[in-house]
């Protein structure tokens, strides 16, 4: 079965319920595209909120609204913020150092704000490694 017919199935599952597991924040980033679809499928079965915005975690009063409607409105549990290599919207100041630094503060607030919510954060490669940091 490929990707898209396991789409189309968590789809139909997860539109009756109008609920999902987590919400994926990452980059925009068109480099990504195939590496976070299938990851997103086998990490998320119960179905997912995507957010994808230049920089991920950069633009954190973003990601908190978008965090908050998702739990509001689908009832997500689970948070997964992704930094990437080589991203643009950090330019020179995008050091893996920087991504771990944002994403664990981007981590501690949700989590202040969100208690009840598990809260993940990963780093990724342009070849599809994903790294929790």
């Amino acid at each position: 079965m490929g990707w898209y017919d396991k789409i189309s199935l968590m789809k139909k599952a997860t539109n009756q319920v109008h609920s999902c597991q987590a919400i994926v924040v990452s980059c925009m980033d068109f480099r990504l595209s195939d590496h976070l679809t299938l990851w997103m499928l086998k990490n998320c079965p119960g179905g997912f909120d995507r957010v994808a915005i230049a920089g991920s975690v950069k633009n954190l009063p973003f990601v908190l609204e978008q965090v908050e409607l998702s739990k509001k409105l689908h009832h997500t549990k689970e948070v997964y913020l992704i930094n990437h290599e080589d991203c643009g919207a950090y330019g020179a100041d995008g050091t893996p150092e920087r991504h771990k630094k944002d994403l664990a503060f981007a981590k501690r607030i949700i989590s202040e704000k969100f208690p009840d919510m598990k809260v993940k954060t990963l780093y990724l490669t342009l070849a599809g490694e994903f790294t929790e940091v």
